[in-house]
């Protein structure tokens, strides 16, 4: 995980403010480091922070090639190239090694002829990496700056331009040249010719995904089911070879991002490298019990659970505290997590699973609101704010844990720089109301389209704004079911495979279990596997937005819509 920082300006070189440059050294503690370069019309300027995760050493950034003067910005994982070769050691390297060897084969100047070939050059080349990632690349033989995300948007990167200049940046400050920030599109890579002689404004071009092959994506991946007679189609139950299936792409999935983790950055005895953000609920539930089976024992697994005093709601229900009973364990996700936490403990003992409460007082909440807000930026709606101060809260991993010698709390901050998300599941596998509103109202085809719709918004709404959050306190979330090959094999999933709706209910014979034993339709498939690995009251659960678990949404009272701008 890094910060990454560019600007490209006509007339001196123009450096980030003190918050910005603040910011990127939240992102990146271990090292920082800064290139300047200049053109024909102007200055650049390329700045890193790194969080250091992959190899057996720290290596800093911008990389810069000694023969070209190339300069790479590098913020992510690729985990593998060419969906299969995985990288070992540190892949900032390799993706620097593969750019420059992409550009290495164009001729270099004059443009414009070798340009559009250094353009396809560089689509090429990105295409052959799996993984999020966003990226700054100065091509120094053809004058060309890239940079842009990875085709599902799972990294943050912004910009802003005015008449003369255009910055780029992982994290946004209250203070630009005159724009303002936009999120750069996940459609795509950018390009900037430095040295052109038709205008001092920067030039700039967007390059759309090479159609080749079939990383980027999973975006085009969607197939609309072929639709069946409603009674023909099959029952989804325990035996169904998607639930095999199931674990084997999320075993493989997790292990990519479990497997290698970096080592302690602590003066402390800590032994945990992971943590999960973990309410409780399905997706994240199911991901914690795979990660048991696929870590040493011996490797602690911190589960990351808040919960916020909420006035309005604590106010509309005459709620008290006493002892016992406060806003922070009335919270629907600490109770949720409270349970599937003694049922991981149950099924899963020989691991120390460490259950973090972090509980957000309202005045805290309060004093953080406005750098939550300048964060989440351009993302500007209550919503907003709403999810991305849960995320903001336990990405900073600070609550309290039960005592192994007394019956007490103890203050606890995780050591870990490694969270894992459950974010994705909803969309792969319809778990939201209004998937089950859409079939209701036009079936599989009116839930297929509401999950095209979903899966296709992912980077634009969620996952820029959740990385800049999350990434504020030095650590890099990973999304298993955002996974390339998981993505390609839940996609290629009839809807029946995935979700029960139109089905009837499994007989409880079926589940293994006596009396009344219901899985809700929704993500069905999910439900089946955790049911099947022994997590049977966590499969039960209902499904609930973060934001309402964990009561961060409303805090105040009032008519305020979730769409609402902030003021």
């Amino acid at each position: 995980m890094c910060g990454i920082f560019f600007t490209y300006s006509s007339g001196s070189e123009l450096a980030p403010s003190t918050e910005l440059l603040h910011r990127l050294q939240c992102r990146g503690p271990d090292h920082v480091g800064k290139t300047s370069s200049k053109c024909s019309n102007g200055s650049l300027l390329f700045i890193s922070s790194v969080l250091s995760l992959r190899g057996d050493r720290l290596i800093g950034q911008p990389l810069n090639d000694p023969h070209t003067g190339s300069v790479l910005c590098f913020n992510g994982e690729a985990w593998s190239l060419d969906d299969g070769n995985y990288i070992f050691g540190n892949d900032t390297e390799v993706v620097f090694d593969l750019l420059l060897q992409a550009t290495a084969s164009v001729d270099p100047l004059p443009l414009p002829e070798q340009q559009n070939q250094a353009d396809e050059a560089v689509v090429n080349a990105l295409s052959r990496i799996s993984g999020p990632y966003a990226f700054i690349y100065y091509d120094a033989r053809h004058r060309i700056v890239f940079y842009g995300r990875d085709p599902l948007g799972r990294r943050s990167l912004l910009s802003c331009r005015w008449r003369d200049g255009i910055m780029v940046s992982s994290v946004p400050c209250t203070a630009s040249a005159g724009g303002d920030w936009t999120e750069v599109e996940a459609n795509g890579i950018y390009a900037i010719s430095s040295d052109s002689t038709e205008s001092s404004e920067p030039l700039e071009r967007h390059i759309a995904w090479s159609k080749k092959g079939d990383h980027p994506a999973a975006l085009r991946l969607w197939k609309k089911p072929t639709l069946e007679d409603p009674i023909q189609v099959p029952m989804l139950a325990l035996n169904h070879p998607a639930v095999d299936a199931l674990l084997e792409n999320l075993r493989h999935s997790l292990a990519v991002r479990i497997v290698q983790l970096p080592p302690l950055y602590s003066n402390s005895n800590a032994s945990t490298k992971l943590a999960i953000l973990f309410s409780g609920g399905l997706d994240c539930t199911l991901i914690a019990r795979i990660v048991h089976d696929l870590l040493p024992e011996d490797q602690d697994v911190d589960l990351l659970n808040v919960a916020f005093e909420n006035p309005r709601v604590l106010k509309a229900a005459g709620a008290t505290s006493s002892p016992t009973v406060t806003a922070f364990s009335q919270c629907p996700d600490r109770v949720t997590g409270l349970k599937s936490y003694a049922e991981l403990q149950r099924v899963c003992p020989g691991r120390r699973w460490r259950f973090v409460s972090i509980d957000i007082a309202y005045s805290e909440f309060t004093s953080h609101r406005p750098q939550i807000i300048s964060l989440i930026h351009p993302r500007q709606t209550e919503m907003d704010l709403s999810i991305a101060c849960a995320l903001y809260f336990a990405a900073r991993g600070s609550g309290s844990v039960s005592s192994s010698t007394s019956a007490g709390l103890i203050q606890y901050t995780t050591a870990a720089r490694v969270f894992l998300s459950g974010l994705g599941a909803d969309e792969l596998f319809a778990g939201y109301t209004r998937h089950a509103t859409a079939f209701t109202r036009q079936g599989h085809e009116g839930l297929a389209h509401e999950l095209e719709l979903d899966y296709q918004r992912l980077g634009e709404r969620n996952l820029g704004r959740d990385d800049r959050v999350i990434s504020h306190w030095a650590r890099e979330v990973r999304y298993p079911y955002l996974d390339e090959k998981f993505l390609r094999w839940a996609l290629s999933l009839p809807l029946w495979e995935k979700c029960g709706f139109g089905q009837s209910e499994i007989p409880p014979r079926s589940l293994n279990c006596e009396g009344h034993c219901v899985l809700e339709p929704s993500k069905k498939l999910l439900r089946l596997l955790l049911w099947k690995l022994g997590m049977r009251s966590a499969a039960a659960e209902k499904k609930r937005a973060i934001q309402f678990g964990a009561r961060s949404a409303k805090m105040e009272a009032g008519k305020t819509k979730g769409t609402q701008i902030l003021s």
